[in-house]
């Protein structure tokens, strides 16, 4: 048999095809262990609606310590037991609570939390989103939240993403107690950063959410009480029998970096121009649960 040269063979090398991209979700199945964090225990509060559904919230301790300490303890302390869900406003937010109620607090709640609508970001090493926001100098992820941060003030707040959860409250200076919490359910309202605390995450179930009938007076609020969705309780993780706590992770180091690159760059085949840009609440970090063992 006839056999090529050395030299023959380089064009043929040259001309072989680049390697394909790897899509955001070929990024995310083939992400290393390494590159997963676990969520603590102690950060996942399970609400369990009627008919048995369940809502698992991860709490953001680094970013709203005092409010997230009273969730701890409202959860502990049985305060959304028998609560509901009484607003629903389309595209918009879902919001829960006791609604305005007499119920006291548990042991342990502060009544007048200070304003947590932001942080130093001195001690958060954040990826940076590499596309403009509209709503602060600059936005990226730390510790897996989409967060928006400004480097000349030194101060990083939590985005007001699809499914994030915030702290309802009245006029200022009322804080909210993290009694009553409501999660979007819409196009990300950003106007609302900085203006209400952040306190975590809904990771499991936020179709639960909204899916809901939507409220038919203002604000989406429902006109009786007989619409409302009863909510049977709420219970830390760490608090559950070991065999029922919900475990999740969050992606996170090169894998992260690779997956948010992919996403601003869409060269699935599907794409004809890739953007080269991405708003922050459209990269969505990657949630699963976590694998047994």
């Amino acid at each position: 048999m006839r056999r090529l040269s050395v030299l023959a063979l380089i064009p043929l090398i040259a001309a072989a095809p680049a390697a394909k991209p790897k899509t955001p979700s070929e990024i995310v199945a083939g992400a290393p262990r390494s590159d997963w964090r676990e969520i603590a225990a102690e950060d996942l509060i399970v609400f369990e609606l009627k008919d048995g559904k369940k809502v698992v919230m991860q709490l953001a301790p680094d970013f709203a310590p005092v409010h997230v300490a009273n969730i701890r303890a409202l959860a502990k302390g049985g305060w959304w037991d028998g609560s509901a869900i009484y607003r629903v406003q389309d595209n918009y937010v879902v919001q829960w609570g006791n609604n305005e109620s007499e119920k006291p607090f548990p042991a342990g709640v502060v009544a007048k939390p200070p304003a947590e609508y932001h942080r130093a970001r001195k001690g958060l090493l954040i990826t940076p989103l590499g596309s403009p926001d509209a709503y602060a100098p600059s936005a990226g992820f730390a510790r897996g939240w989409p967060v928006a941060y400004d480097p000349k003030g030194g101060t990083a707040n939590l985005a007001h993403c699809y499914a994030m959860v915030g702290v309802g409250r009245g006029l200022s200076p009322d804080t909210g107690t993290g009694g009553e919490l409501y999660t979007v359910i819409g196009h990300a309202p950003r106007h609302l950063d900085r203006n209400i605390a952040v306190v975590g995450r809904v990771v499991q179930g936020i179709d639960h959410m909204s899916s809901l009938p939507r409220g038919t007076e203002a604000l989406g609020f429902y006109k009786e009480r007989t619409s409302d969705v009863p909510i049977v309780g709420a219970k830390l993780a760490s608090d559950l029998p070991a065999a029922e706590r919900p475990r999740f992770e969050y992606l996170a180091g090169p894998s992260f970096a690779a997956y948010l690159h992919a996403r601003k760059n869409r060269q699935d085949d599907f794409f004809i121009r890739p953007a080269g840009g991405a708003d922050l609440c459209n990269i969505n970090v990657p949630v699963r649960p976590a694998p047994a063992g």
